[in-house]
């Protein structure tokens, strides 16, 4: 049975192209490539790699849109590139359901240390998933987690969230009241420390809420404890 992992990297560098698969190939992945956006969307959906490299600067489509028309089907990790420093790129990025980002000119090894922390926690989480496959988690009157399918309902209604939306929830879920820092949520959730990017766990708060709650801007169930963390709050206590 053939394990090895697969990149897709959509870039319109050839020379990305070429390096890159010489060093994921070294490592013991297997690359496919993809030259602009459009066909990044093809590959992304027809291909179904374990993990997706999608540069925001593309011709026929921008990486952004791409990744925006991923997200519709595929929960696949997403590595967005860019060669611009602007915060608007990286913002924009991770609210449309990109997992991480990476500026040009960027080393090897921080970028295979990213790919190795996205794809490590796809596995966890499939590895919780077979926990209590039978379970499903009530946490707060209607509103369930499904462990085994990996969703959240709220009142009978299914709320569409990412796979990294899914995993933050659950691990606040799971220790309601707990206040969890940015760090420790970088770090649990996301699965990497000295390369990760606090701001990543702000945006993924911020479009849980916008999914979960009924009022984002007075949020009920995701709360903040100002210059500390975030928890879940189990009861109601307006």
């Amino acid at each position: 049975m053939n394990n090895t992992k697969t990149i897709l990297v959509c870039d319109d560098q050839v020379i990305i192209h070429d390096t890159l698969s010489a060093y994921f190939t070294d490592e013991g992945f297997a690359a496919i490539s993809a030259f602009d956006g459009a066909e990044a969307v093809e590959l992304a959906l027809s291909k179904k790699p374990d993990l997706i490299i999608l540069d925001i600067m593309m011709p026929k489509q921008s990486g952004i849109e791409a990744c925006r028309k991923i997200r519709e089907k595929s929960r696949v990790p997403i590595i967005m590139l860019t060669a611009r420093e602007e915060e608007t790129d990286k913002v924009l990025g991770l609210e449309i359901g990109a997992d991480d980002y990476i500026t040009k000119p960027f080393s090897m090894r921080e970028l295979l240390a990213r790919v190795e922390a996205n794809m490590r926690r796809v596995q966890n989480a499939e590895a919780l998933a077979g926990v209590n496959p039978d379970e499903d988690l009530r946490i707060r009157g209607d509103l369930i987690i499904d462990i085994k399918n990996h969703l959240v309902t709220k009142r009978g209604n299914s709320i569409d969230l990412t796979q990294r939306e899914y995993e933050l929830f659950l691990h606040l879920a799971q220790t309601p009241g707990k206040v969890v820092s940015r760090q420790e949520l970088l770090s649990e959730v996301w699965r990497f420390d000295y390369y990760g990017d606090l701001r990543a766990v702000d945006v993924a708060i911020r479009r849980l809420r916008e999914k979960l709650e009924d009022n984002p801007a007075e949020p009920v169930y995701v709360l903040t404890k100002r210059g500390i963390g975030y928890y879940f709050q189990l009861t109601d206590n307006r």
